[in-house]
């Protein structure tokens, strides 16, 4: 049976793990509201980039590599976007699981499936079963539009090559600080009849345009490109530091709700060792009499 004293140890052990959880709630809500106000800000103009692309891609495209679809797609790569870090609840759990599924539904499809990361959480659960592409360090803690350039070059230059037919993004698509929802999303070849808004009615007028609309949308889609990467990276960072926040509120109710029961246990235990005391000294002094 335990003893007071190893109750005191667990309770005092406790003790020291909430004031750890609820520290790391306090920091992870301060850099959620950073990311979360750079996440609102991207999302404004990554509305706007795509209606541009949107509006542009009736011009023709026919030309640009980046929208060149391939008959029989065989060679892809798969961008996976996690954190750096854990203790943030099933938020990169759900993501790759969602991408491991993928992978077995559709290997079928393709000879080869070639992966590249974007967070060390990914790159640990796939380096020994993915043929890896490349690893992208320390790029998702702090999310830096120079780290989105380089890795759009990268898998620009590589599908321009022919190195592969189609390129996806796999990251947390950021509802909220309780919902990140795992998306998987071709992002090469660019398919700019699917950015176009049913809702919103383009004006038919004719204009003149200084250089030619076809070279406006060439210069427009590496920037759409670009700014796709980015805002990957934002969602993360938003998504990490949110889920990380309810995790870490999660385990601290968890351990005041320990705290309590192991206190009760521990005043059981005293009490009863005070029973069986005054009934051990009771029992004495009727014995002497």
């Amino acid at each position: 049976m335990i003893g007071i004293k190893e109750y005191n140890k667990k309770i005092n052990s406790l003790k020291n793990m909430r004031k750890m959880t609820q520290t790391m709630k306090m920091v992870s809500a301060s850099k959620f509201k950073r990311a979360h106000k750079a996440q609102i800000n991207a999302k404004e103009y990554a509305a706007k980039l795509s209606e541009l692309v949107a509006r542009f891609s009736r011009s023709g495209t026919d030309n640009n590599p980046l929208l060149k679809v391939k008959n029989v797609a065989t060679r892809i790569l798969i961008i996976l976007f996690t954190s750096d870090k854990g203790l943030c609840g099933g938020f990169n759990n759900n993501l790759i699981r969602k991408t491991r599924n993928w992978m077995k539904e559709n290997h079928h499809k393709y000879t080869a499936m070639d992966m590249g990361f974007c967070g060390r959480r990914g790159y640990m659960s796939f380096r020994r079963t993915a043929r890896i592409q490349k690893y992208y360090e320390n790029i998702t803690i702090k999310p830096a539009f120079s780290d989105a350039l380089s890795v759009a070059q990268d898998i620009t230059a590589a599908f321009i090559k022919e190195e592969y037919d189609e390129v996806y993004l796999s990251f947390n698509h950021f509802n909220g600080p309780l919902s990140q929802v795992p998306v998987i999303e071709k992002i090469l070849p660019l398919d700019a009849s699917a950015l176009i808004n049913s809702d919103v009615k383009y004006q038919s007028a004719y204009y003149a345009y200084e250089p030619r609309e076809n070279e406006i949308f060439s210069f427009l889609v590496p920037k759409f490109l670009n700014f796709k990467i980015f805002f990957a990276l934002l969602e993360n960072a938003a998504g990490e530091h949110g889920s990380r926040m309810s995790a870490m509120d999660k385990a601290s109710q968890n351990t005041a709700d320990l705290i309590d029961r192991y206190t009760l246990l521990r005043n059981r235990a005293r009490q009863a060792a005070i029973t069986t005391e005054l009934i051990e000294i009771i029992s004495g002094a009727e014995a002497l009499k």
